[in-house]
């Protein structure tokens, strides 16, 4: 294994953000790409005795994640995975997570991230879709009961059994064990089912692997523009590019010295790159929280003291919004990241009064692992754009209808990205590929401009996308989980404006004649065929049949319109239901 090799090259055409670079950065630096393996291999060797994961208040040095992430690696090889084998994770923030993550890549293996928040209909859809051979869980039942059920099934022959109890701290291992017992799950080992202690018990020296920058690192699912879930192929040089390009960024950090606040799951790519691989690449000692939790949050961050924090404008929404803020510190932050949707101007203006930390807008796609678009930590901060192309990213802006004409600054059009950190290509979806990579360029679907000084906007999005709470919700999958119930007889859902999510899952529903629903029973009916994420939060039934198109499609362009002008004309959706 060794350095992705990288260069940002050279591009063509005008490139006015590179002016607006704060120093050091220019936008044609060599950027040194080790394999992201090799970061935490160096990271190890620079910093020995430094904690790299803080899970609970267990704290782990540097030392010990590279030793055990080698023996994790070994196991795998002598359980007969490597080179291309689809290891899944479902896993929330905790250290085994960093563990099977390196440990998976430096075995070979293709890291697939799984949501635990999924459904055992949605693993086991993605499962198939990725040829998933061995999955590593926790020893929780709303995990593990999920994931053995598809030991057999398709490519699955193995599953990864991590004890909870084993990465707290003491006194709480002992009370897990004491009062958790109804929550663990009591998977015997044998029949496919290794325990994580057992896959470690070998000599820590995994097998050499001659791994490529254009092998694939990660299979990164997302709804694209269908809804229909596919596997972003992530290389081990894109994300090894993108880990350089945002390291270049992070001007104000200083190696071996920073602590990072992990709220946003690592399985989300946001967080893959900016907080998991980044981190690890300056030697930051990763506070993990495996869930979201705002007086945790709160007590964490006055107790641990991160100097970084990268999350979704509704954390930092709800930060703001908290009725005692005053009375933790929060002083230590300062580098704060956001993504995933758009900051609003009073989210950003609140944060920064309250904190005198700077609020710093990005943007990413899944496709691009994920970041190219920043505003500068140290520099020039232009509210309501998502900052500048990261080095060696070039931008364009095409026709809305003629998708191969470039349009001149300041006019709207389709951003489109070309640079070192895009995918491959979707997984078995040929036709997708090219029609999202056109003559190498990314088209993302979302509609913006570039102004005189390079910064971009983003003003619309093509996509159906819905973006609630920085994930992506995608309204066929709600769809069709909402038209398994019986009495329904059409359906649409769409995302609505939301203050504190940034935007909302609504449904539109029509009944079969002579059928009654309330919203409350719709919601109980799709637990189980939708994650928390994706439920409706807001139900409207309609008497008469839903708006369609001339050709007879179901229109949802129209139900925004009405909800449009109902928001304008300041009044509030009849016959809604809200949650």
């Amino acid at each position: 294994m060794g350095d992705a090799g990288v260069s940002s090259g050279a591009a063509a055409g005008p490139r006015p953000w590179e002016a607006h670079y704060p120093a050091p950065i220019r936008w044609d630096q060599p950027l040194d790409a080790p394999l992201v393996v090799e970061n935490l291999r160096r990271t190890a060797e620079l910093f020995p005795d430094r904690a790299g994961a803080d899970f609970l208040g267990r704290r782990t040095s540097y030392r010990r994640l590279w030793r055990d992430v080698r023996h994790f690696a070994r196991g795998l090889q002598q359980a007969g995975f490597g080179k291309g084998t689809r290891l899944g994770l479902l896993l929330p923030n905790c250290p085994y997570y960093l563990i099977a993550f390196y440990g998976g890549l430096l075995a070979g293996c293709t890291v697939v991230n799984f949501n635990p928040l999924y459904t055992a209909r949605e693993i086991a859809r993605q499962a198939a879709d990725s040829a998933t051979e061995i999955m590593v869980t926790l020893d929780l039942k709303v995990l593990a009961d999920k994931a053995a059920p598809l030991l057999g099934q398709g490519a699955m022959r193995h599953l990864v059994i991590c004890p909870m109890a084993s990465a707290l701290p003491w006194p709480k291992s002992l009370l897990f064990r004491l009062f958790k017992r109804r929550e663990r799950a009591v998977l015997p080992e044998g029949a496919g089912v290794i325990g994580y202690s057992r896959l470690l018990r070998n000599d820590g020296r995994p097998a050499p692997v001659a791994t490529a920058a254009d092998d694939i690192a990660v299979l990164q699912y997302t709804g694209g523009t269908t809804g229909i879930p596919k596997g972003a192929m992530l290389s081990h040089g894109a994300i090894a590019a993108n880990v350089a390009q945002s390291a270049a960024w992070f001007t104000p950090a200083r190696p071996g010295q920073e602590t990072t606040l992990a709220v946003l799951p690592f399985f989300h790519v946001f967080a893959m790159t900016v907080l998991l691989n980044l981190s690890v690449r300056i030697g930051a000692t990763i506070v993990m929280m495996p869930r979201f939790d705002l007086v945790g949050m709160l007590k964490t961050i006055a107790a641990r003291r991160p100097s970084y924090l990268a999350a979704v404008p509704t954390i930092f929404a709800a930060m703001n919004n908290h009725h005692d803020i005053g009375k933790y510190d929060l002083s230590s932050l300062r580098m704060c990241i956001t993504g995933g949707a758009p900051l609003p101007l009073d989210v950003k203006q609140r944060f920064e009064a309250m904190t005198g930390c700077v609020l710093v807008e990005g943007y990413g796609l899944t496709e691009a692992a994920p970041v190219t678009h920043a505003n500068p930590l140290e520099g020039l901060n232009k509210s309501g754009s998502i900052g500048l192309p990261l080095p060696g990213t070039e931008i364009r802006f095409v026709d809305l209808e003629d998708r191969d004409r470039e349009v001149a600054p300041g006019e709207r059009g389709e951003l489109c990205i070309r640079g070192p950190q895009l995918m491959s290509g979707y997984l078995n979806q040929p036709e997708e590929t090219a029609q999202t990579l056109r003559g190498g360029w990314l088209h993302t679907a979302d509609v913006g401009y570039i102004d005189e000084d390079g910064y971009t906007y983003i003003v619309d999005r093509i996509k159906d996308l819905i973006l609630a709470g920085g994930y992506n919700v995608y309204p066929r999958v709600v769809e069709e989980a909402v038209y398994l119930h019986p009495a329904v007889e059409e359906c649409v859902v769409a995302g609505v404006p939301d203050a504190y999510r940034g935007e909302t899952v609504k449904a539109y529903v029509k009944l079969r004649e002579g059928e009654r629903l309330e919203a409350a029973e719709l919601r109980e009916f799709l637990k189980d065929k939708l994650s928390p994420i994706e439920m409706p939060k807001q139900v409207e039934f309609r008497a008469e049949p839903l708006p369609k198109t001339l050709i007879g499609k179901l229109d949802r362009k129209a139900l925004l319109a009405e909800e449009a002008a109902r928001a304008a004309a300041g009044a509030t959706a009849g016959g809604g239901d809200s949650a």
